[in-house]
């Protein structure tokens, strides 16, 4: 299959595979990526970024990249989560044209000649991959899932479209901009549409595991989202400061009218009840926006050490 009216010699596709504890899906997603490529009839490269795994993971990678001169692989010292891993794909990327997919083969390889065309026949300059549907998760994932995305879109300066997966596929003017941000704290659904360029999106459904199960928690997939909204978006630090001054006004007013009631009424014997409500209620605002306030501070800690977002123990 040739890409548009380009040559053969003229396309060179980068497919970058983020790896964590993958060991029973790393052959079989090879075999099939493998075939993939083969048919698009392009020069190809396949870059697995194994993400400190502690299985037999990296053995494996380094089988196929004896066997095969195509594929290569970059091994993490410890895991350093999937973030680093794609962008210490992306930085390894040699092609005029990159791929994200993940190993678990629930992103659809059929997808990559479509999604291949349309940014090299200068369509789009990333084209991305939407899952229409959630069948076969948990109903309770699901349902926060849409409800991130909908407080993204509510909140965010960037427009995060719901049931986006990783599974892109960008021209490298795409990929030089996205290398340009220097950021440790990295939310690649954020980051991809805040730099900008035409996308297209390839809709699919669910697709299931070839094997094993996710890595991602609910507690991580918590922890993900909540730092997709801090990075992109400065709104909960407005509603921290709506909610300080309303309370500032509602206790402005519970003084005045406690100090007309003394002088009315005297000083009568005020419930215990009330009193602890009100102070576990302020107490918990207080708590909560000033964990907004940490995490924000958290952020810029870590980005203002500087540290490496990855150390490579070997690479091939």
């Amino acid at each position: 299959m040739s890409i548009g009216s380009l040559s053969q010699d003229a396309v060179f596709l980068s497919i970058i595979v983020p790896c964590y504890n993958e060991e029973k899906a790393v052959s079989v997603f090879f075999e099939e990526v493998m075939k993939t490529g083969v048919s698009l009839n392009v020069q190809f490269e396949l870059i697995f970024v194994d993400d400190g795994s502690k299985d037999d993971t990296l053995k494996i990678l380094r089988e196929i990249a004896e066997r095969e001169e195509r594929a290569h692989y970059i091994s993490f010292s410890r895991n350093f989560g999937k973030e680093a891993a794609i962008l210490a794909g992306l930085q390894a990327a040699r092609g005029e044209y990159i791929v994200t997919l993940d190993v678990d083969g629930q992103d659809p390889l059929f997808l990559i000649p479509e999604m291949l065309k349309a940014v090299a026949g200068g369509e789009c300059d990333c084209a991305g991959a939407r899952r229409v549907d959630r069948v076969g998760e948990p109903p309770i994932r699901s349902f926060f899932a849409r409800r991130f995305y909908k407080l993204m879109k509510r909140f965010a300066d960037i427009d995060v479209v719901d049931g986006a997966r990783d599974f892109r596929l960008m021209s490298r003017k795409c990929l030089d901009a996205l290398l340009s941000l220097p950021e440790r704290n990295r939310f690649s659904k954020g980051i991809l549409p805040w730099i900008g360029f035409k996308t297209k999106w390839f809709e699919y459904k669910n697709i299931e595991r070839l094997s094993g199960k996710t890595k991602w928690s609910f507690w991580k997939l918590f922890l993900y989202a909540l730092d997709g909204m801090i990075a992109f978006s400065s709104k909960p630090l407005a509603i921290a400061s709506v909610l300080g001054f309303f309370l500032f006004i509602i206790a402005l007013a519970l003084i005045i009218f406690i100090v007309i009631r003394k002088l009315t009424f005297g000083d009568p014997v005020d419930g215990w009840a009330s009193t602890v409500c009100i102070i576990l209620l302020c107490s918990g605002i207080q708590l909560f926006t000033t964990g907004i306030l940490g995490q924000y501070i958290a952020k810029t800690y870590t980005e203002v050490k500087q540290r490496p977002h990855f150390i490579i123990k070997e690479a091939k």
